[in-house]
């Protein structure tokens, strides 16, 4: 890759290492803030719950930030934002007061995350799309191998708010490396905030996502808590996708560019692997934890080789998507994760933990293949103002994908726990894991495939490298 392109791109990712770490690291920390703070699970859940919805409406907006500030400022305040957060977080003097700095993390964290994508892709003009989609992921990959580690160690050397101080030497470098190396810029234009379309979408997001993440409880779906607000906020997207449909451009998001085949793939197949990723991120822990007797720390640890698979795959997916195109990548990758499901679903208390770490590695293989064709793919032939658009719709159908996984499949297993010994519901969760995953790997068929011509240097080519339109 061009010298600058990748300064830029280990700027970004250094930033975005810093809010992908928290969350896993404050994962394993629930139990010991809720002993601590001397609150229920239930109102401990909502330092996870208010940084999630966070992130839900801050995620709209950013593409109508960047055109009014700058791509460079943006990250920067964003990354200040996530920094104060972290640094309020560990100060915090009760549970309302840490739900509250969380959600100062999640507005910082929210505008990051479709950030990083959009700038790189900018910078990138479609070349080498593979090969930097490796690069964004690494703090995706390493955050599970490192996250619940570090987190156990703090939490056996010291106390609960040293958590969040884990973030400022990532804020900080990361401030430091994007002042010196992403590109300045300003406002690229001075479109007006589409009011209302903000009021319908952030709106919609959070009623979906609070009511996905109800649904863990007893009652499941049948909840008032769940069905209410998922209800309201589908009503409310279906009326932004009307409104959106009307102001194409103009919009918030622009949902034209769905007709774009490539990102319309990629935001289902985005769906699809949020939904097997987080939903298996569920089962996993859980099932050590049931089946095995281990504590939160010992089952993030049994987690490591997956995160290792993850990490080793990367390199080789993006030279891949480069090389071959992004349908056979996804379709193998997604493969590989159905045949690595398929031994959790016969799985129990006394199987070998070598066997289980072995086709962990595998399954993380097949996630890292996964994740860089479908990031890439997504932005083939756009151009430049249309990119913080393809990266908002395709961060909110992660964001919704896993929300959705996890919410099925903690129903599903609330519902086999109650006929069955503990084995055999984990079991019958783990299909429904491999059926969305079988699904998955049948619509990554839909995925352009062909290996397209280079585009010349200073252009935007109508089929950047990694797909092409068939």
């Amino acid at each position: 890759m061009d010298r600058n392109l990748s300064r830029l791109a280990i700027a970004l990712v250094v930033g975005a290492m810093a809010p992908l770490f928290d969350s896993t690291i404050v994962s394993v920390a629930l139990h010991t803030l809720s002993h601590d703070l001397r609150v229920s699970v239930d109102t401990i859940q909502w330092v996870s719950t208010g940084y999630l919805l966070a992130m839900g409406v801050t995620v709209p907006i950013v593409g109508w930030l960047q055109n009014r500030v700058g791509g460079r400022r943006l990250w920067m305040a964003s990354l200040v934002v996530f920094l104060v957060g972290s640094v309020l977080c560990s100060l915090a003097w009760d549970v309302s007061s840490l739900i509250g700095f969380r959600i100062v993390q999640g507005v910082g964290a929210g505008a990051m995350m479709p950030l990083l994508t959009t700038l790189l892709m900018q910078a990138a003009g479609g070349r080498s799309v593979g090969k930097l989609m490796s690069i964004v992921s690494l703090p995706t990959a390493l955050g599970p191998i490192l996250g619940p580690v570090i987190g156990g160690l703090i939490l056996g050397a010291g106390s609960w708010p040293w958590l969040f101080w884990v973030n400022v030497p990532f804020a900080v470098v990361g401030l430091v490396l994007a002042w010196r190396f992403i590109p300045a810029d300003g406002p690229t234009g001075k479109a007006r905030l589409d009011v209302v379309g903000l009021v319908l979408l952030s709106p919609a997001v959070v009623g979906i996502l609070f009511g996905l993440s109800n649904a863990s409880r007893t009652d499941g779906f049948a909840r008032f808590d769940v069905w209410a607000p998922l209800g309201a906020g589908l009503l409310l997207l279906v009326a932004f996708c009307l409104w959106a449909t009307r102001r194409r451009d103009a919009a918030l998001v622009d949902l034209a560019l769905l007709r774009h085949r490539p990102l319309a793939a990629a935001a289902t197949l985005m769906f699809l692997m949020g939904a097997a990723l987080y939903g298996g991120m569920l089962l996993l822990p859980l099932s050590f934890q049931e089946l095995r007797g281990a504590d939160a720390l010992d089952a993030g640890l049994l987690l490591i080789p997956q995160g290792v698979g993850s990490l080793l795959s990367r390199s080789l997916a993006g030279r891949l998507t480069d090389r071959i195109g992004a349908r056979t990548v996804a379709i193998v990758g997604f493969a590989i994760v159905l045949l690595a499901t398929i031994p959790f679903a016969f799985a129990d208390g006394s199987t070998s933990s070598w066997w289980i770490g072995l086709v962990l590695v595998v399954r993380g293989l097949g996630l890292g293949a996964v994740m860089i064709p479908i990031m890439a793919v997504g932005f083939v032939g756009l151009a430049r103002p249309e990119m913080p658009h393809a990266s908002t719709i395709t961060r909110l159908s992660q964001q919704l994908g896993g929300a959705f996984g996890t919410a099925v499949l903690a129903v599903v297993l609330a519902g086999a726990a109650a006929g069955n010994d503990a084995a055999a519901a984990f079991q019958e969760a783990f299909w429904w894991a491999i059926g969305v995953t079988a699904f998955a790997t049948v619509m990554a068929a839909l995925l352009p495939g062909r290996r397209p011509v280079p585009p010349a240097p200073g252009t935007l080519a109508p089929q950047p490298a990694g797909a092409s339109v068939e």
